[in-house]
């Protein structure tokens, strides 16, 4: 019978362990993590031994990825425009192609803008134009309570100003209140879509609408020139295929200047529409 193998206690040793099965960029991540340690450290020093306890939670990690966790889950922090959230699976995990939506809404903000970002989720994009404009009023809302808890988290990690409301889009607010930007990456992947099968351990209601993947989207658009001071802007995220649907929405709201943003992949990600003077 042959010997089984026994893997040792270095850092080189564990990460030969789960490289095959999760990958060496994930396996370092992993392993920096429970340890840490800073990737650089880790190759500078992969002789050094890690204590029994750090290995069976590195193990655990590994398995837990392995069985499609994502590592924003695992690690409880995702970057994002420079700063770190604080992630559970409670929200979404912020995403590369939503800093679109905050590159287009640095361009058009008035300053001291007043700011709603509507199902914010971790506060990603209110923090984020909480923080690069100073001197903004933002607001946050989200249906989830348990969303919010972990925006208003991020918020005073950050030290970002934001006051935060719950509730279904609209509901959340006043009736008479006004605001010179409106945010928003709400739900718009359609039930049918396959890629949802590879979402499955992010919040489903922040995936999808269970309708039309358009539903979340009408709904703030229909509402938003109420809420919409003259001369502000409104943008939504959205599909990669919902470009002229969302667009269609805001001219018929009454919008102009409507017009779509393609993310760092080439697809239609953004929309956004100006209130007239």
């Amino acid at each position: 019978m042959a010997e089984e193998t026994q893997i040792g206690p270095s850092i080189r040793a564990q990460l030969a362990k789960a490289s095959p099965v999760i990958g060496r960029f994930e396996a370092m991540i992993l392993l920096g993590f429970v340890t840490g340690r800073s990737r650089e450290n880790l190759i500078a020093h992969d002789e050094d031994e890690i204590s029994e306890e750090e290995i069976m939670r590195f193990d655990l990690l590994v398995a837990m990825r392995s069985a499609g966790t994502p590592i924003p889950y695992l690690t409880g922090s995702q970057e994002f425009y420079g700063r770190h959230f604080h992630v559970t699976d409670a929200v979404l995990i912020p995403r590369p192609d939503t800093e679109v939506l905050i590159e287009q809404a640095l361009l058009v903000a008035a300053p001291k803008a007043r700011i709603i970002d509507l199902g914010t989720g971790s506060g990603c994009i209110a923090a984020t134009l909480a923080l690069e404009l100073p001197g903004s009023t933002v607001t946050a809302t989200d249906a989830s309570s348990d969303a919010l808890e972990i925006a208003k988290g991020n918020a005073e990690a950050l030290h970002a100003p934001i006051t935060f409301a719950e509730g279904f889009w609209w509901d959340a607010v006043a009736a008479d209140a006004v605001y010179d930007l409106i945010v928003s990456n709400p739900p718009y992947i359609r039930p049918d879509d396959e890629h949802l099968r590879n979402l499955e351990c992010e919040p489903i209601g922040a995936l999808t609408d269970g309708i039309d993947g358009l539903e979340c989207l009408r709904t703030i658009a229909a509402g938003a020139m109420a809420h919409l001071a003259p001369g502000g802007w409104i943008l939504l995220e959205h599909g990669y295929d919902q470009g002229d649907d969302v667009r269609q929405m805001l001219e018929d709201a009454g919008f102009a200047a409507v017009r779509t943003r393609k993310d760092y992949g080439g697809n239609d990600r953004v929309t956004m529409g100006r209130r007239a003077d």
